[in-house]
């Protein structure tokens, strides 16, 4: 694995009668710049979208170099997320300035976390602003969680958005709660992209998810992918040369993407050229017994710190601190090498959450089913986060 891993952080209304057939065609792969390892471009089909997108995708929450972002689009990637939120509105700016007159080659889509429809669709126009298009090929409701969350209200504001043909297919993203809100989305005939959380660390119920969802038809898009990162340790850590592996990250990833009929594409975050790189050589060796191999050792490395979002510690806490949210959030920062949007994401939570002290409490409630150290890790937070 390349040393700059150690910087890596980590159906519904119809298209607009009026719009134009070359403004919302599918892309059409371009013949890919030269680039340092012969890659082998895999395409896959987002379910009923039609949309034709590289089965290695490009997500740019933590990119800060629309040079790298430009490259990925050279180099043959035809699929890049985005967000209004990432970087206070930065990233998507960046991204239109680095995707210019490159528009019409790739499929384009971002997030919003209005929880009104007045809101989304302020979000909305604000992303078609920065990111110097007219029209989104996938906007998600971000992040959510439970059904009663994907509002009726914020449903409307994506129909509104595809009657004015400014975006084209409506997605949900979620980081939990897969077992339950992703069969829900399946079967909502409102949703037609579906943005998960999926890795190696995480229940065949998730899978089965996933499965239940593109044999409905939705697209199917992976993030979290390489479950947290975890190689930012230092170099007297114990387990420093165990999480260093070569070889586990891309394996990781090549996890995610393995089966076709269940995920179209994976969204792995990118900072650098070498990750770029690195990442797509993962469409030229499919995943087997060695990658296995090398997964079933991460797993056991990561176990006590990574979170894997199966909602059991819900409720848990004695002091009403939402968990796996904080849990995630350090991640950002001691996994993926993030600090600045592990602290933006902290504050963001609720002044009763972002106070308490787990140092404070007799004794933590919360037991991980699955092995993470929970105190530690929220006490890590705590201290990394409320004390700057």
């Amino acid at each position: 694995m390349h040393s700059s891993r150690r910087n890596f952080l980590v159906a519904g209304l119809g298209l607009p009668v009026s719009a134009s057939a070359s403004r919302f065609a599918s892309p059409v792969p371009q013949a890919p710049a030269k680039r340092a390892s012969d890659i082998q471009f895999e395409y896959r089909v987002l379910g009923k979208t039609g949309l034709k997108v590289t089965s290695v995708a490009f997500g740019c929450m933590v990119t800060s170099d629309g040079s790298v972002v430009e490259r990925g689009a050279d180099m043959g990637i035809t699929y890049f997320d985005t967000a209004h939120s990432y970087q206070q509105g930065n990233n998507e700016r960046m991204v239109g300035a680095a995707l210019k007159g490159k528009r019409n080659n790739v499929t384009l889509s971002s997030k919003t976390h209005g929880l009104t429809k007045q809101d989304a669709l302020s979000d909305l126009d604000a992303s078609l602003k920065s990111l110097q298009t007219d029209h989104l090929d996938i906007w998600y409701l971000h992040a959510k969680s439970k059904p009663e969350e994907v509002t009726d209200d914020l449903i409307d504001a994506q129909q509104t958005a595809k009657k004015a043909g400014k975006i084209r297919f409506a997605g949900v993203s979620t980081h939990a709660g897969q077992p339950e809100l992703v069969p829900w989305l399946a079967k909502n005939p409102n949703v037609d992209v579906i943005l998960s959380a999926y890795n190696f660390t995480l229940e065949p119920a998730v899978t089965a998810a996933l499965e239940q969802a593109a044999a409905a038809g939705k697209g199917v898009a992976v993030i979290k992918v390489m479950a947290g990162g975890f190689t930012r340790l230092k170099p007297d850590d114990p387990a420093y040369a165990k999480l260093k592996r070569d070889g586990a990250l891309l394996a990781a990833l090549k996890w995610a993407m393995r089966n076709p009929k269940v995920v179209h594409t994976a969204v792995p975050s990118i900072t650098d050229t070498d990750q770029l790189e690195e990442d797509l050589t993962a469409m030229r060796k499919p995943y087997g017994p060695a990658e296995a191999k090398l997964l079933a050792e991460r797993l056991d490395l990561i176990r006590p710190l990574y979170c894997r979002t199966c909602g059991r510690c819900d409720g848990q806490c004695r002091q009403g601190l939402p968990v796996a949210d904080m849990l995630r959030i350090l991640t950002y920062a001691d996994g993926y090498g993030q600090f600045a949007l592990g602290r933006e994401r902290f504050l963001e939570l609720a002044p009763q959450n972002t106070s308490v002290k787990c140092a404070d409490c007799p004794g933590c409630t919360v037991q991980c089913p699955h092995g993470v150290k929970v105190v530690e890790r929220l006490r890590k937070a705590q201290e990394l986060f409320a004390a700057v």
